[in-house]
């Protein structure tokens, strides 16, 4: 689905929670609430950096980037709109999401130690072979995960821990590990 279907398909979540078996779950329907509120924050105000605008500017070859992700998940709700605003001006890449619970499974060929941890990158040539795969979150909400775990953390103290790393971090270690796959 493009972009614009995947926030048509959230909103309609929102909207209409019955129609949807998962977000009858009141804890999903909270969460994708909040997401709904950070992914259209990202959109307003998310600009990507100087240097990384250069490097997709320069891309004239087509690209398919496809985004693995679901309303429900805290990561995406940062990542997926930068990712989106970052490359919505080059006509050369498509940008596609598909939703990690709903065929085609896309997300079984890119497992993360073996969970289907979203969101998920993968860019494309052409042709179709995988350029660079990236996900489910920056390399230090990775490290912060880890640690709080590590700590015997609960679920809603890493969620609080992640949420405030995305706000202070402002997308800058994405666009990092971006321009580190297009600068090798």
């Amino acid at each position: 689905m493009s972009f614009e279907e995947y926030l048509s398909y959230f909103e309609d979540i929102l909207e209409n929670p019955d129609k949807h078996e998962k977000y009858q779950d009141e804890n999903y329907y909270t969460y994708t609430k909040l997401n709904y509120s950070r992914t259209m924050r990202w959109l307003s105000r998310f600009e990507a950096s100087e240097a990384l605008k250069a490097v997709i500017d320069e891309i004239r070859e087509s690209q398919h980037w496809i985004i693995i992700t679901e309303p429900w998940c805290g990561d995406a709700a940062h990542s997926v709109p930068q990712l989106y605003n970052i490359v919505k001006d080059n006509k050369n890449i498509d940008f596609e999401i598909q939703l990690r619970d709903s065929e085609p499974f896309l997300i079984d060929e890119y497992l993360t130690n073996g969970t289907k941890s979203i969101p998920k990158l993968i860019i494309r040539n052409e042709v179709g072979h995988d350029l660079f795969i990236w996900g489910p979150r920056p390399k230090p909400a990775i490290e912060i995960r880890k640690k709080l775990i590590q700590e015997g953390a609960d679920f809603e103290q890493i969620n609080q821990a992640l949420q405030k790393w995305y706000n202070v971090d402002k997308g800058e270690s994405l666009q990092k590990e971006l321009l580190g796959f297009f600068n090798e």
